[in-house]
């Protein structure tokens, strides 16, 4: 008898003295739709950090790079370019390498992960009035367009748009 009660307070003693493993949450995997290069979703920065390395890079400057973010708007005549958050109210203009291929018109405000290549250029009012247009602006937007504008800029070889 005092055999089974000692051994029932060690076993009770070790028990309690275990290591409980903690419950991990589930990672929640999304799926994504992918357009030109198939990329993954590793290594992809935050539309944050981009921000941060569009205001380092100079005219004529090129990085290679993957980021996330949510599409602000997209072409409305081919999907042919889009617009990708990034800090501090700004916006990345992304077009896709040699026209290769096109996202869908109705991917504003999905999550998207694009790799290419980061790079400021100045537009030319030209230009701006042109994408304006094909956003689907009214006149009176257009018309207001009346200077360039620095752009932050992305060559796009591989995209992910959430499902």
């Amino acid at each position: 008898m005092k055999n089974i009660v000692t051994l029932s307070l060690l076993t009770l003693a070790f028990v309690s003295c275990e290591k409980k493993q903690e419950a991990k949450p589930e990672e929640v995997k999304i799926a994504y739709a992918v357009f030109g290069d198939s990329i993954s979703t590793d290594g992809a920065i935050t539309s944050a950090e981009m921000m941060d390395k569009f205001k380092t890079l100079k005219e004529g400057d090129t990085l290679e790079v993957k980021f996330k973010s949510g599409i602000n708007e997209v072409c409305q005549k081919k999907g042919c370019w889009m617009t990708l958050d990034l800090a501090d109210d700004k916006e990345a203009f992304v077009k896709f390498k040699d026209y290769g291929f096109f996202v869908p018109k109705n991917a504003q405000d999905k999550e998207v992960i694009v790799n290419g290549k980061a790079f400021v250029s100045i537009e030319s009012v030209d230009v701006l009035k042109h994408y304006a247009k094909d956003a689907g602006k009214s006149q009176a937007a257009i018309d207001s367009i009346v200077a360039p504008k620095v752009t932050y800029s992305f060559m796009a070889d591989g995209v992910l748009i959430a499902k």
